[in-house]
C-alpha cells in the first residue's frame, strides 16, 4: 500500500515558485518600451521560427519568455479570445486589460491547482488611442498582473537588463533611438548581439487597422548602424 506524504501548502508554493523561475531564467529576455509614436518589443531570439513576439488583435500584441510551447499555446488561446470577443461585442470591446486577466486567470490556476507551473511570463501590449495612452501588462508566472506604464522587462537577468533600461529611458524618443537603447541594454557591455539574434516588432498607427509589424534583419541592420 502506497502511502501519501504531507507538504505544508506554504513549502509546495515555494516549490511551484522556484521550479517556474528557474524555467524562466533560462529564457533569454526581451524588452517592450514605449517610445514617441508607439511602442516597440526587442528580444534575444536566435530562432528564425519560433517567435516571441506576435500579434494579437488590431491594436494589441503578445510577447512570452520560458518555455515556448507553453507560452505558445497562451498566444494561441488569446487570440481565439480576442477574435471571439470581437465577434461577440465589437471590435473596441477587445482591450489588453481584459486580455492580461484572461492570461492571468489560466497561468494562476495552472499554479495553484495544476500538478506543474507554467515556466512562462508573457507581456500584453496596446497601442494608445485616442481615449487612452499605450498600454503595457505583465503577467507573472504565478498570475500576478503589473501595469507597466513605460516599458517592462521579462526572461533571465530581468533585474539587470530593467536597470540598464533606467538608466536612459525616454518615451519620447524614436523609434530608431529607442530599439538601439534597448538592444544595448539586452547586450550589455560585455558582448555584442548579432541581427540574427535579434527578434524586433512594433505597434505604430500608420492610417491602417493593423499596426503590427514584425521588422526583417536588413532593417534592423539598418537602424543600429544610423
Amino acid at each position: 500500500m502506497s502511502m501519501s506524504y504531507y507538504v505544508a501548502p506554504e513549502q509546495m508554493i515555494r516549490d511551484k515558485a522556484e521550479f517556474a523561475q528557474k524555467g524562466i531564467a533560462r529564457g533569454r529576455s526581451l524588452i517592450a518600451a514605449v517610445y514617441q509614436a508607439g511602442v516597440v518589443v526587442v528580444a534575444e531570439n536566435p530562432s528564425v521560427s519560433l517567435n516571441k513576439v506576435s500579434e494579437i488583435y488590431d491594436r494589441i500584441a503578445f510577447a512570452g519568455v520560458g518555455k515556448y510551447n507553453e507560452y505558445d499555446r497562451l498566444r494561441e488561446g488569446g487570440i481565439r479570445w480576442a477574435d471571439q470577443t470581437g465577434f461577440t461585442y465589437s471590435r473596441e470591446d477587445v482591450d489588453a486589460r481584459a486580455l492580461a486577466n484572461y492570461y492571468a486567470q489560466h497561468i494562476g490556476d495552472m499554479f495553484t491547482d495544476g500538478a506543474k507551473p507554467l515556466e512562462v511570463e508573457v507581456l500584453v501590449i496596446q497601442l494608445a488611442s485616442a481615449q487612452q495612452a499605450s498600454k503595457i501588462y505583465h503577467v507573472a508566472f504565478e498570475g500576478t498582473i503589473t501595469d507597466e506604464p513605460q516599458f517592462a522587462v521579462i526572461g533571465g537577468e530581468s533585474e539587470l537588463i530593467r536597470a540598464r533600461v533606467a538608466e536612459q529611458f525616454d518615451p519620447a524618443a524614436s523609434f530608431s533611438e529607442q530599439i538601439q537603447h534597448c538592444v544595448t541594454a539586452l547586450s550589455g557591455a560585455e558582448r555584442t548581439l548579432p541581427v540574427q539574434d535579434l527578434e524586433i516588432a512594433r505597434l505604430e498607427d500608420i492610417g491602417e487597422r493593423r499596426t503590427f509589424k514584425r521588422l526583417t534583419d536588413a532593417e534592423v541592420s539598418e537602424i543600429l548602424a544610423s
